[in-house]
């Protein structure tokens, strides 16, 4: 085995062990223990950082900040992975800001001059635009972290009902329309709830003063399903024309309430939070004679009051 393949699958063996020995390696490698141990010195040099252990059982360690090992792209790889980076500067917060800037920053400086000049180009012909709102999310990375380990946050939450504080279970974090959503198990509630990351003040580590749920089969996907409260919802149907239907396409949190048909018309189904209907009502509203709305009744007041005062200020 050559050297170079030797120090990048040593590479990718130390990111994968995270603790070792000399004499570990040198066995798995059949070379001697100084050849790994210069090996090891190398890689350090590299930037792969690891540290050692003296003592009976010591060895060495690789340090939380891993260096992955080197990946071959393709020019429409890079290009592509710069893209789908790029697309998240219009949310002003990010769970990885500061480490996303950095990759799209690092991916830029070692593409060749040309497929620079490619990209550059493409800034001003491609776009993923998303709705701009200027309301900081600061403790995302906490959050996504709390639902990877299975942890629970302390938080202080801000509601339309004040200020209070909670202990919850994150199960994951999305964005819809420009802002953070994150669902998790409160526990001061004993429930599923959805909680706007914005409105959330502090978040910190609980410790030992909860002890987590097993929520591993709880995701983005199906958390809705495990909710077990079901008073705060209720049921939503309107008919929708064929611009309907295809407006109601580009919105991700009605795809599973969306009822098409083979003529282009279809329908919406499904049970909506009672605290989201005046945000339903101002959506429904924008669609116009595109869609009619049948039920609920609360949905239907909503709409003909928002309607009235929109007249009543154009009287």
């Amino acid at each position: 085995m050559s050297k170079s393949k030797r120090l990048l699958d040593l590479m990718m063996t130390v990111n994968r062990k995270r603790k070792f020995t000399v004499k570990e390696l040198a066995q798995e490698f059949d070379v001697s223990p100084r050849t790994i141990l210069r090996d090891l010195q190398e890689l350090g040099e590299l930037g792969v950082p690891l540290y050692s252990e003296v003592g009976p059982h010591g060895g060495y360690q690789v340090l939380n900040e891993r260096i992955l090992p080197p990946i071959a792209f393709t020019e429409e790889e890079a290009v592509a992975i710069f893209f789908a980076s790029h697309a998240l500067r219009h949310y002003s917060s990010l769970p990885f800001e500061t480490e996303a800037e950095s990759a799209l920053n690092r991916f830029y400086l070692y593409m060749p001059g040309d497929t620079r000049d490619r990209i550059d180009q493409m800034k001003n012909r491609f776009d993923l635009v998303s709705p701009v709102r200027q309301l900081e999310s600061p403790h995302m990375a906490i959050l996504l972290d709390g639902a990877i380990r299975q942890t629970v946050i302390a938080i202080e939450y801000e509601s339309g009902g004040g200020s209070s504080s909670r202990h919850i279970q994150p199960i994951g974090i999305y964005a819809r329309n420009g802002l953070w959503y994150c669902p998790a198990y409160c526990f001061v509630r004993e429930d599923i709830r959805l909680f706007r990351c914005d409105r959330i003040r502090s978040a910190d580590y609980a410790g030992g003063e909860r002890r987590p749920l097993d929520l591993q089969h709880v995701h983005l996907g199906n958390w809705e399903s495990h909710v077990r409260l079901k008073q705060d919802r209720v049921s939503l149907r309107a008919e929708l024309s064929r611009e309907g239907v295809r407006r109601c396409e580009a919105e991700l949190w009605l795809a599973r309430k969306l009822r098409p048909r083979e003529d282009g018309t279809g329908w919406l189904e499904g049970d909506v939070p009672k605290s989201e209907l005046p945000y339903l009502a101002q959506f429904f509203i924008g669609l116009g004679k595109e869609a009619l709305v049948e039920s609920p009744g609360e949905l239907v007041a909503y709409m003909k009051k928002t309607l009235a005062d929109i007249m009543r200020q154009y009287e």
